[in-house]
């Protein structure tokens, strides 16, 4: 949508437009969403419960708030949230440097403008997207990022170093009337989030010696892990006092949830089955699970999402050589998967040298797990007979569905390859030799096959 067309003070007035500060708004515009049952908060998913009615509570009570919780667990996602409780359009005195609301200039040069241009102070819109504004917070990061400093150019154009005009305005200045996220606030150094405390709660801010009495309406948001809360740094015991909720996240609880996640934020270049992606949810909650694994660090979302994001590079890569027509993921592929993700898990000091055997283990748990929900109850007696007969099935990284499909023995006026494929959704060739596959795999796991893995080929027999 477009803003409105309003381009001075005076048609501002004309039009009836309010002005409200930023928590203000925020609330109104969550209270609203709440009423008409319209969802506030987009592409989170596992929190219904948990994190978002305490999120929400702050917000009406208007509050600043930090977010702890381990990696990979949605802080960040959840703060870029609350762009959309924000109104869509925002008026600013054009020329402003931090955004200041015609109504209620701030800095000296725009209450000398509104003075002198009265009712023809030009107007122009911010989008809300404009009105958050996010700053990783590095331990190189100065008071004159978040703050502001003197301008040494607007000094030499003859100005006196007292005047607030030589003032070049940091992050949080810049975002009065909007949202400052800062991310991994504990790497902040200390006597940089001492900058922070006259903003958070006296709302004014002091630069090389002088004060100025800005009235900011900002809210500052945070996200923090808890190991670097106590260890690697910490948030100042005054910086969180100021801060009104401290909000703990977590994993989603649920394996929906988790499932939800990886299907919403993996960029896939080939078609990975539901059976896939709920493997790699499990084996994912296995890990935040096993006491061989360093929970303190926690098995990032971002585990399973890079899983099935090399499960389709895997199947495209399959495809690209063997000529498929399509795409698509194989159990096979998890094994490449595993390969690449294995540095992405902290194990405990006692675990050297048995990390690849954990991995190994617990994917074959969680792959035994998925087969038991989806195939259990189902007779794959007459595929055993027919293996245990002398028959042979493989498959491999580089051999295609047909191949796939076409080494299966006869199983006479059987239609079990045909409720294997529906009980998994399989509509496609590639599909359909992803389920089969599945249920070798299941078979060969529960002991009922044997299997022989070598040279990139894997055979059920």
């Amino acid at each position: 949508m477009t803003h409105p067309d309003v381009a001075t003070l005076g048609q501002l007035r004309a039009s009836g437009h309010q002005q409200v500060p930023v928590r203000t708004e925020i609330r109104d515009n969550l209270l609203a969403a709440l009423r008409e049952g319209r969802d506030p908060w987009p592409g989170i998913h596992g929190f219904g419960s948990t994190v978002i009615p305490q999120l929400e509570r702050a917000l009406l009570a208007g509050h600043d708030i930090v977010l702890l919780g381990e990696r990979g667990q949605g802080k960040t996602r959840v703060l870029r949230t609350l762009v959309g409780l924000l109104d869509e359009w925002s008026p600013v005195i054009d020329g402003s440097e931090i955004g200041e609301h015609p109504y209620e200039p701030i800095t000296a040069a725009s209450i000398r403008r509104a003075n002198e241009l009265g009712d023809d102070l030009p107007v122009v819109w911010r989008h809300r997207e404009e009105r958050y504004v996010e700053k990783l917070a590095t331990p190189d990061t100065s008071v004159a990022d978040l703050i502001g400093d003197v301008d040494p150019m607007k000094v030499a154009e003859g100005r006196a170093l007292g005047d607030p005009e030589t003032i070049h305005f940091g992050l949080i200045p810049r975002s009065h009337r909007g949202i400052v996220a800062l991310n991994e606030l504990p790497d902040l150094a200390e006597r940089i989030q001492v900058s922070l405390l006259n903003v958070m709660e006296e709302r004014d801010i002091q630069i090389r010696g002088y004060v100025l009495r800005l009235p900011l309406d900002v809210l500052v948001v945070a996200s923090a892990n808890p190991e670097d809360y106590t260890n690697r740094g910490r948030i100042i015991t005054p910086l969180k006092d100021r801060f009104g909720a401290e909000i703990r996240t977590h994993y989603p609880i649920e394996l929906p949830d988790e499932v939800a996640v990886v299907r919403q934020e993996a960029a896939l270049v080939a078609d990975v089955p539901d059976h896939l992606v709920e493997i790699l949810a499990r084996f994912t909650r296995a890990l935040r699970e096993s006491s061989a694994v360093d929970q303190r660090s926690g098995v990032s979302a971002r585990f399973s999402i890079a899983g099935a994001e090399t499960v389709a590079a895997a199947a495209l890569h399959r495809a690209a050589r063997q000529g498929e027509p399509q795409a698509v993921g194989r159990p096979v592929d998890l094994e490449a998967a595993v390969d690449v993700l294995a540095g992405k898990v902290e194990f405990e000091a006692g675990e050297d040298g048995r990390e690849n055997e954990i991995l190994d283990h617990l994917l074959r748990v969680a792959t035994a797990e998925t087969v038991r929900a989806h195939l259990g109850g189902l007779d794959l007696g007459l595929l055993v007979d027919a293996i245990q007969g002398g028959a042979m099935v493989s498959t491999g990284e580089q051999v295609a569905a047909c191949d796939v499909l076409a080494a299966l023995p006869s199983l006479g006026e059987s239609e079990l390859y045909d409720e294997i494929a529906a009980r998994l959704g399989a509509t496609d060739e590639g599909q359909r030799a992803s389920a089969i596959e599945l249920a070798l795999e299941g078979l060969y796991l529960s002991r009922r096959l044997s299997k022989e893995t070598g040279d990139g080929e894997t055979i059920y027999g």
